[in-house]
């Protein structure tokens, strides 16, 4: 079996939805942005070698529709020869594409893939443009299709954490967010996007362009007092508030990922190797539990143990 290993990794900044600044950009424009700055970085790599273009989108419709890992390939790489797909596993869908490439990979049926995700919650809000769930599965089991706010609710509620708690924990992410920021952490992994925005200046329509480079999330001047006096935002007597819940998102972000005769042939230096991957299922209604469940069945698939692992980063939302 050949090993898989990704040699280079861009973003976008992350655009604060629905009112931030990538709000009226594209997300198949935003991953182009990206995936031309990652392939540049490789001059030694004709196009036409890469195997395919798989991007993870969680609502794939509308401006994310027609198969935006094909348009994304044709778009990005300037040739017609490299097929694209697009995958969904809601907020997995840009690990998932990972994983796929890195499966294809160490079976040997492809040697350079580029992978990763793009997401417009601006232009395509949560639960897409219009929901219809089946009437007999919505029938019998309605907590199936429990927004994912109420599913935070539930699962505060059977752990026991308080409004207190959860209001702590956002604000020490903001302040690591802002710190990272204010140090530079993320610039060598951020790509400047360009934005162009129309507007109406009372007599004609007019056009502006700037860069959107930082992300926008962290709220500067995040305190527990401040969140403290914000109103619940999915259930009267609920704890997650519009302060303490993950925010919604425009961005997007890729990866190379090659194999060991790639990574020869084209003198790369590997960042990292993906050892294994795993997914299980829980309760729709408690989804935020997921990594409870991955997590020992990676580390047992592995043969690893939990105090082999040096640095865990567990997606907030």
């Amino acid at each position: 079996m050949m090993n898989a290993y990704i040699v280079a990794g861009y973003r976008s900044a992350i655009g604060k939805a629905p009112r931030g600044a990538l709000r009226f950009t594209r997300p198949d424009d935003i991953a182009v942005t990206v995936i031309r700055h990652l392939m540049n970085q490789f001059p030694q790599i004709d196009h036409t070698h890469i195997d395919d273009v798989v991007v993870g989108n969680a609502f794939p419709e509308a401006e994310t529709g027609f198969n935006m890992g094909r348009l994304l390939s044709l778009m990005a790489l300037d040739t017609i020869e490299v097929p694209g797909s697009t995958v969904n596993r809601y907020c997995a869908s840009g690990l998932e594409t990972i994983a796929i490439a890195s499966a294809k990979i160490t079976a040997g049926i492809a040697d350079v893939i580029v992978a990763g995700g793009a997401e417009t919650m601006s232009m395509i809000a949560m639960g897409g443009w219009r929901m219809v769930p089946n009437p007999d599965a919505a029938k019998e089991h309605p907590k199936w299709f429990l927004n994912m706010g109420l599913t935070s609710e539930l699962v505060a509620k059977e752990y026991d954490i308080s409004r207190e708690q959860q209001d702590e924990f956002a604000v020490k992410s903001v302040d690591k967010a802002i710190a990272a920021i204010d140090k530079g952490l993320f610039k060598e992994e951020i790509v400047p996007v360009m934005v162009k925005e129309n507007y109406f200046d009372g007599k004609k329509l007019q056009s502006r362009e700037s860069v959107f480079d930082t992300d926008e999330g962290p709220r500067r001047g995040t305190t527990v007092e401040g969140l403290a006096k914000l109103r619940p935002a999915f259930a009267a007597d609920g704890r997650s508030t519009a302060g303490n819940s993950s925010q919604m998102s425009d961005g997007a972000g890729f990866v190379l990922v090659v194999s060991e005769k790639a990574l020869k042939k084209y003198n790369l230096t590997p960042v990292a190797r993906l050892v294994d991957y795993q997914v299980a299922g829980v309760e729709p209604y408690k989804m935020g539990i997921g990594p409870v469940e991955a997590i020992p069945k990676v580390l047992k698939h592995s043969g690893m143990k939990l105090e082999d692992i040096e640095l865990i980063e567990l997606n907030e939302a």
